[in-house]
């Protein structure tokens, strides 16, 4: 007798034939758990949102892990509600989080500071003099950006720190008790020397020495974590990380962990663009595109990463701080008038209807404006954001260009960075793979990226599931890289036949957004006031 799906999921769970997934994001924490063909069969999820503390943008890390919890519940319950299974032991475990930020902690394991995320734009003085020490883009957002400003501020902390992690990297720590990275999570926390897959000796030396009259006990290759490729062996789950996940003693310890990954790594990694010419884009509360590439880039360029693969290509990655923060926002706010009039205003329908009307616009967005500036954006110069809408007296404030204008803007500081690497280094990429809430409202994301990248734009059928799905992936492949397979080739058959068409960009699309990105330009004035004015 056929077995039905719910008895192959149950004889998977039950088989440990499976691989957990975990991401923490910048508005969820999601679980995804993977079946002997990779793809999802139960998902769990914990909204949560970090806090603007004295200028500085933080999450407690008791709220990491009472969100584990929680999403690691909500997994464990939709699982058992789809086919009776309860989740004792998986094949492997992945890690990852948001890149970069500041989490420093003493010998005794105490945190020492609040948690500093990405979005803080507060390290300009330390990023500027690194890029020129290392002769290598450091961005604010840096873990090592982050330590020097701190070391800079004659912050007293700085001399008790024994260790330096990310998000990915602190989980990763009390799940296994293992201070490691994977590659291109650690390649957005200090320079990475490609050949050698492992932080840069040579601008580690340099960094000893800019420190060494700072009087500080500890050296930089001290307090870094460990660097690991994709499927290397990064620990097993100790009974204290078992209990630290799933308080409710089901889960089981000894299972192998691949290395934590970031966002932008488990984004490559899920969209299938880890080869050279190959590029994704990952949108939601910030955006940023990654580019494989074929050569190093002529010159430096500050407003560029360079990071690598989670299996150490070189990468280059256009970030932008905000995205489609600003635009959630907005559609809160007419969530809230429809319940107002008495209709039903559940987001996803809400989203589903409204955000079509943006393809019925102007092609500029009829000349409105707008910059979803919740923090500040280093492509553009800004430490700290204000949002705001403005239009002439004359513009076209239509429901639909006032929606084309938020979608627009969300993607123009993205657009900045690649202009750099397409204009001036001749980066090709045949075509971009997009995966993020952005993507979410069929076709909608779609099209109005491709309009700013001006390339053809695919997206996934787990497009959705993002980064959680990427670093399932991984913890797979820690299982499966002992068959010898390269990543790429791991890769391959999963995602045969769920990649859709690439939808080529538009040309009325194309010039709009050309048009609707000067105006973006010249009105950056306008931000910077804001910024001035309102304390």
């Amino acid at each position: 007798m056929k077995k039905n799906a719910s008895e192959e999921i149950r004889e998977a769970v039950t088989a440990g034939e499976t691989a957990l997934g975990i991401e923490l994001g910048s508005t969820r924490i999601k679980a995804v758990l993977t079946g002997p063909d990779h793809r999802p069969l139960a998902t769990g999820e914990h909204a949560w949102e970090n806090q603007l503390r004295e200028g500085v943008w933080t999450y407690d890390l008791e709220a990491v892990t009472d969100g584990l919890q929680a999403c690691y519940a909500d997994l464990c319950k939709n699982l058992e509600a789809s086919c009776g299974a309860v989740l004792k032991r998986v094949g492997a475990i992945g890690v990852s989080g948001m890149m970069h930020g500041y989490l420093v902690f003493d010998t005794a394991g105490q945190l020492l500071v609040p948690f500093r995320t990405w979005r803080n734009n507060i390290t300009g003085q330390a990023a500027g003099e690194l890029t020129e020490l290392f002769q290598y883009p450091i961005a604010q957002r840096w873990s090592i950006a982050h330590l020097d400003q701190a070391i800079l501020n004659g912050e007293a902390h700085v001399g008790r720190i024994a260790h330096i992690t990310t998000l990915a990297g602190h989980v990763h720590w009390k799940l296994t008790g293992r201070k490691v990275l994977g590659v291109g999570e650690a390649s957005g926390m200090f320079p990475i020397n490609i050949e050698r897959g492992d932080f840069d000796r040579a601008c580690i030396g340099k960094y000893n020495e800019r420190i060494a009259r700072k009087g500080l006990d500890w050296r930089m290759e001290d307090v870094l974590p460990e660097v690991l490729c994709a499927g290397e062996d990064a620990g097993t789950l100790t009974a204290e990380g078992a209990r630290w996940i799933d308080p409710s003693g089901e889960l089981e310890a000894g299972i192998p962990l691949c290395p934590p990954e970031g966002d932008a790594g488990t984004g490559m990694v899920a969209t299938n663009s880890v080869e050279a010419r190959t590029g994704n884009v990952s949108a939601g509360t910030s955006v940023f595109a990654m580019l494989v590439l074929e050569k190093a880039l002529s010159k430096l360029h500050p407003e560029i990463d360079l990071v690598t693969t989670p299996d150490g290509k070189p990468v280059a990655m256009a970030h932008a701080n905000n995205c489609t923060s600003d635009l959630n926002a907005w559609m809160g706010l007419l969530g809230e008038a429809a319940r107002v009039l008495g209709a039903d205003a559940d987001p996803a329908d809400l989203y589903g209807k409204l955000l079509p009307l943006a393809l019925e616009g102007d092609a500029d967005g009829g000349g409105l404006l707008a910059y979803g500036y919740v923090s500040g954006e280093h492509v553009t110069g800004f430490s700290e954001g204000r949002p705001l809408f403005a239009r002439r007296p004359d513009s076209s404030f239509t429901l639909a260009n006032f929606l084309r204008t938020h979608l627009f803007s969300a993607l123009c500081a993205l657009r900045a960075g690649l202009n750099i690497l397409i204009e001036e280094e001749h980066v090709r990429v045949d075509e971009i793979r997009g995966h993020g809430g952005f993507f979410k409202t069929a076709s909608v994301g779609q099209r109005v990226m491709a309009a700013a990248t001006e390339t053809p734009v695919s997206v996934l059928e787990t497009a959705g599931e993002g980064g959680a799905w990427g670093i399932a992936l991984l913890a797979a492949y820690r299982i499966r890289r002992g068959d010898g397979q390269s990543l790429p080739d791991f890769l391959k058959p999963v995602f045969a036949g769920s990649l859709g068409e690439p939808l080529p960009p538009e040309p009325n699309d194309v010039e709009g957004f050309r048009r609707f990105f000067e105006r973006y330009r010249r009105g950056l004035a306008i931000e910077r006031a804001a910024v001035d004015a309102l304390e």
